[in-house]
């Protein structure tokens, strides 16, 4: 379990939280779980995926509250100058604006980063994720996930002959974008602490999509052969792939001819060592379908897990392949850190660990506009002003139906 008591690396940061959906709040999420305050501005419709589900809890759909804690949300209505200006108080003083509004939306309200922001918070970083960027033949454009996965050639590439072209089973290209996102506003903030000046980044899910293409696009410049459906293998490594055993499928990554050797000896083959067909990993490749045949004849009596412990040990990468209950229940993710539960919230933990800041779950997911009152008294507006952006409301409490 996360200590929530801990400081984290980003403590004393604000953020700004003008992001829906994933790729931004999976951004802020990993900010705030580094301490940073994280004040989570919601349209009065909220964040659209609250409503994302089943499953839900007490109203909350499990993928909201799967990137949105350690955040305080405050419903506000930046079409009107009125929340406008509470947005300018709430920035005074503030490190970090992220947004992923369509390009050209905060221009319109006067609040873009070269025209008004970079002038009025010199300090402030803006990030800023788009679909396909700001600019080019597809500049402005929205995007999501799995389109942006089409579109940057990762579905081409996911798959079986026998399936076809897939999409990955977990939005990658939004996930990845939140994390280019933060290593961009820690890179810029770096950058601050000589210059002084903020500045503004940029991360679309299109630039990300193709960023993540690796080897394939190097094979690709290389080669000029264009990548096929992989399967479960690799395309430049064997083995390197999953096979079945007695009791379930596990995968093997073996990367070098000394693991390749310890496998051998570990499935009593020395004939596949010995085997010129098998000598390096170019000929492995070269004959990777023969080689699958031979290990696969070997591993159908071999229990899979008891099989991967010890090739683990013989530092030989293999493990079986686990669906999400035994994930999430396995000693070694709850040894890790990787599960979380604080109250009735539970969730993965931080991949990354800080031996002196380490961070953690200090705030379980925000209801919507449950922090407004407090996010505002603390941006210095009296109890009458407050109540007077309730009353006309610039500030919603609770949510707009579409």
């Amino acid at each position: 379990m996360t200590d929530a008591s801990t400081v984290g690396a980003l403590a004393g940061w604000t953020v700004i939280d003008l992001t829906r959906v994933l790729g931004g709040p999976y951004c802020t999420q990993l900010l705030g779980d580094m301490g940073a305050r994280i004040i989570k501005v919601e349209p009065p419709q909220g964040d659209e995926t609250r409503d994302w589900g089943p499953p839900f809890k007490d109203g909350e759909s499990a993928y909201f509250t799967g990137v949105n804690r350690n955040k305080e949300s405050i419903g506000l209505d930046l079409s009107k100058p009125e929340g406008r200006n509470v947005l300018f108080r709430l920035l005074d003083g503030a490190d970090v604006l992220i947004e992923n509004f369509k390009t050209g939306t905060l221009e319109k309200w006067g609040l873009g980063y070269e025209e008004t922001l970079r002038t009025k918070f010199p300090h402030l970083i803006h990030c800023r994720i788009t679909g396909f960027g700001g600019d080019g033949p597809l500049g402005g454009f929205p995007g999501y996930d799995a389109v942006v996965q089409a579109m940057a050639g990762l579905i081409s590439i996911n798959g079986a002959p026998g399936s076809g072209p897939v999409r990955l089973g977990i939005p990658i290209v939004d996930i990845a974008t939140g994390l280019y996102a933060a290593t961009a506003i820690l890179g810029a903030a770096v950058e601050r602490g000589t210059s002084g000046k903020g500045q503004s980044v940029e991360a679309s899910l299109f630039d990300t999509g193709i960023a993540l293409l690796h080897p394939h696009a190097a094979n690709w410049f290389m080669s000029g052969a264009t990548p096929e459906l992989t399967g479960n293998a690799h395309p430049n490594i064997a083995p390197y792939d999953a096979f079945p055993t007695k009791t379930g499928p596990v995968f093997l990554s073996i990367g070098n001819n000394g693991q390749y050797a310890r496998l051998c000896e570990e499935l009593d083959a020395p004939h596949l060592l010995s085997d010129p067909r098998f000598s390096d990993n170019a000929d492995r490749m070269a004959h990777r379908d023969e080689l699958r045949g031979e290990l696969v004849g070997l591993l159908a009596t071999r229990d899979g897990e008891a099989l991967c412990a010890s090739l683990l040990a013989s530092a030989i990468p293999a493990g079986p392949i686990l669906d999400m209950p035994r994930v999430l229940t396995h000693p070694h993710a709850k040894h890790r850190g990787m599960l979380v539960e604080q109250g009735s919230y539970r969730g993965t933990g931080l991949a990354t660990k800080f031996s002196r800041t380490p961070g953690g779950a200090r705030k379980n997911p925000p209801r919507f506009g449950e922090d407004g009152r407090g996010v505002l008294k603390d941006a210095g507006f009296t109890d009458d002003e407050v109540q007077a952006f309730i009353d006309s409301g610039v500030v919603t409490e609770k949510r707009r139906r579409r």
